[in-house]
């Protein structure tokens, strides 16, 4: 193992260990977790590194990186959409992404179901809620959902399994805590007023990234996205943090 390899290895074996300690605190399985690691300012070969240690999960923020990087790592991997989708890149993005985290509206929602009937495909996705209120973010209002939810139960294709959101940037993970509590809670929400087949999809939330993971964990996390985490200590000028990243 070389250098590069043994410091994504400590920095991966540092994130699961933390993973595991949020859940053993609430009472959870670790499996119950998943680890999406966020590429967006990882050089390609540590991402290549990262998969050949076993992570197959990979999330970019940009559709148009999230083509490119598929094309140079090849198989084996799925690939995550966290970042905004616009309606003109669905088509690109479809064949390609196995789980969208980031749809923020109903005519995202009806252009993917009807490109998806062109492609023949069955597309898995996660609507982002904005629980933060900073008009920097997208998603739907909390209060948006249950009024919509009667043109979601229409959906044949596309496969809602579940919610997503960020919250707002803070040197304290507690102050996410309300956050993640309230998207769980609309989950619930949602699940309750659902029909069965909808509500039986509806499990996941993808919430935490490297600065909240573990209270997002302790909140009742499905997924969580972690970039700079994993990248610690490889090249610090290649993984300047953006606080408004969907993954960090």
């Amino acid at each position: 193992m070389n250098a590069t390899d043994e410091i994504i290895s400590k920095n991966l074996e540092a994130v699961r260990e933390r993973i595991a300690g949020a859940c053993r605190r609430v009472g959870r399985n670790p499996a119950a977790v998943g680890l999406v690691a966020v590429t967006k300012y990882a050089q390609l070969d540590w991402a290549r590194r990262l998969v050949g240690l076993g992570v197959t999960d990979l999330g970019e923020n940009r559709p148009q990186q999230l083509v490119q990087r598929a094309g140079e790592i090849g198989g084996g991997v799925t690939w995550h959409l966290i970042g905004p989708l616009q309606r003109n890149k669905v088509r690109s993005i479809l064949p390609i992404a196995s789980l969208i985290h980031s749809v923020d509206s109903v005519r995202l929602l009806e252009a993917i179901e009807r490109i998806a009937g062109e492609l023949d495909l069955r597309p898995r996705v996660l609507l982002e809620v904005n629980l933060s209120g900073e008009e920097a973010k997208h998603g739907f209002q909390a209060d948006e959902l249950p009024g919509a939810w009667s043109e979601i139960e229409k959906l044949e294709r596309t496969q809602v399994e579940g919610l997503m959101t960020m919250a707002a940037y803070s040197d304290n993970p507690e102050d996410a805590r309300p956050v993640f509590a309230r998207l769980r809670a609309l989950r619930d929400q949602l699940q309750s007023q659902a029909s069965p087949r909808i509500a039986a999809q509806l499990q996941h939330l993808s919430m935490g990234m490297t600065g909240d993971f573990e209270v997002a964990v302790e909140e009742g996390a499905t997924m969580v996205r972690i970039g700079s985490a994993l990248w610690l200590g490889l090249d610090e000028a290649s993984i300047a943090h953006s606080p408004l990243s969907k993954g960090g």
